[in-house]
């Protein structure tokens, strides 16, 4: 760890109680030149430096999203990276991991260097996930080693599974090469069918093409053998189903390098949800029944689950209020996110900063152990990249107030407990009090 800069101070978030991986305690954290500099209780403010209130508050490590749709290039009507990580600051992330199916893909040095410029003055970290094949077509692979030496550590064709075997098996062995990992979105083509909802009791009733939770399953199963085959590392982006979540849980407990995430409205929506034709409902994974939610709530209790990470898919509201079945599925998630973490789930606080902050960060290869600034111990050296949260304030979501361009949310009218008060970027204050300052 660098030592601790003594530069005047410029930061001191004061009267919170200080949670990451080592614990909680009561501590002010004063931060100067981007880094922090004292923690402890009842330090002394300089002079001219700005004050946080974090009276009754929680001082975090930022969280870290490892699934967040920028749409950026191709679909700024939707999202832009500056709307982006202003609504990722204001949710209380300090870094964001851009999923590649933009247009174009992320499957180009070219297209990497391009988000990575966009982003010089965004008011959260951008990590870029490059794709696994080019154009997510899955035909052949992408140009990994060239976009690994540009930083990319996390590759993806999300939103679509590659379908190969054996060009997943090859992705997974130059990844194991490259030190990289490879994060799945896992749904069998030739299973989905092009379903728009989960194949059960409510797509009969509805008459909605049923995708079965068997096109989830299969993958999931086929990729943790090739993991085992490869010692590869893989992450399994959006589980939705039990056994989806119990196949991770034995892959494991047999030691192999698996990972798991899960999206808020996978344990908080049900698929029945749909009953009104609602095309906000539709997401891909599909909602699920109770008895699959329960088992992400599981999964989320035990640790077989990791992360959660929000999918964050904003569309314009001339696609989204399309017929169900013709509306492209996805919601927002990077405001709610926490918010339905302590609402909906009976885990304690720290457990679940730990699925949002430091374990994420580990996954995407941004804490302070892989040489960056997210997720890691508030101690003096670090990087100051915090959020300031109030577990107890409650808020009723908005869409219009919401700072996407986007105003897909499952969770208007939604009363929920927990909100982000301060996020802190590299050092500077990005959110105080609620209001984003740029």
């Amino acid at each position: 760890m660098s030592e601790p800069n003594r530069s005047e101070p410029t930061l001191v978030i004061r009267g919170g109680i200080v949670i990451d991986a080592t614990g909680e305690r009561r501590a002010d954290v004063v931060v100067a030149n981007g880094r922090i500099q004292e923690v402890g209780e009842g330090l002394v403010v300089p002079t001219g430096a700005t004050v946080l209130d974090a009276g009754g508050c929680v001082v975090s490590p930022g969280l870290v999203d490892l699934h967040t749709h920028l749409r950026e290039p191709g679909h700024e009507e939707a999202e832009t990276i500056e709307t982006g990580t202003r609504a990722a600051s204001l949710g209380g992330y300090t870094a964001v991991v851009a999923m590649p199916n933009t247009n174009p893909p992320l499957d180009s040095a070219d297209a990497v260097r391009n988000v990575v410029e966009l982003a010089r003055t965004a008011t959260a970290q951008v990590a870029v996930a490059g794709a696994i094949t080019v154009g997510r077509a899955g035909q052949r692979l992408a140009p990994m080693a060239e976009l690994a030496a540009l930083g990319v550590r996390l590759f993806t064709d999300d939103g679509a599974g590659v379908q190969s075997a054996g060009l997943m098996r090859r992705a997974l062995e130059y990844a194991r090469d490259l030190g990289a990992t490879l994060a799945q979105h896992c749904e069998d083509g030739s299973l989905a069918c092009d379903g728009a909802m989960h194949e059960g009791a409510w797509s009969s009733r509805l008459g909605i093409p049923g995708m079965p939770a068997l096109a989830e399953e299969v993958m999931v199963a086929r990729d943790i053998a090739l993991a085992r085959v490869t010692g590869s590392r893989i992450h399994f982006l959006h589980l939705s189903t039990a056994p989806s979540i119990e196949l991770v849980r034995q892959a494991k407990a047999a030691g192999l390098p698996v990972t798991a995430e899960v999206a808020p409205h996978h344990f908080s929506l049900t698929d029945a949800c749909a009953a009104g034709y609602d095309p906000v409902f539709k997401v891909n994974p599909p909602l699920r029944p109770q008895c699959d939610v329960d088992a992400v709530k599981a999964g989320l209790a035990d640790g077989t689950v990791d992360a959660i990470a929000t999918d964050h898919a904003p569309h314009a509201p001339e696609f989204k209020d399309l017929p169900f079945d013709l509306a492209p599925p996805g919601v927002l998630g990077l405001q709610t996110a926490l918010s339905l973490a302590i609402t909906e789930l009976d885990l304690p606080l720290t457990r679940i900063l730990a699925l949002l902050s430091w374990q994420p960060a580990a996954i995407a290869g941004l804490d302070p152990s892989n040489g960056g600034g997210q997720g890691g111990v508030i101690t003096p050296g670090a990087e100051s990249n915090l959020c300031v949260i109030d577990p107890t304030a409650t808020w009723t979501v908005d869409p219009m107030t919401l700072a996407s361009r986007s105003r897909n949310t499952p969770y208007a009218g939604r009363t929920l407990t927990g909100r982000v008060r301060h996020t802190v970027f590299k050092g500077e204050p990005v959110v105080i009090d609620g209001e984003a300052q740029r």
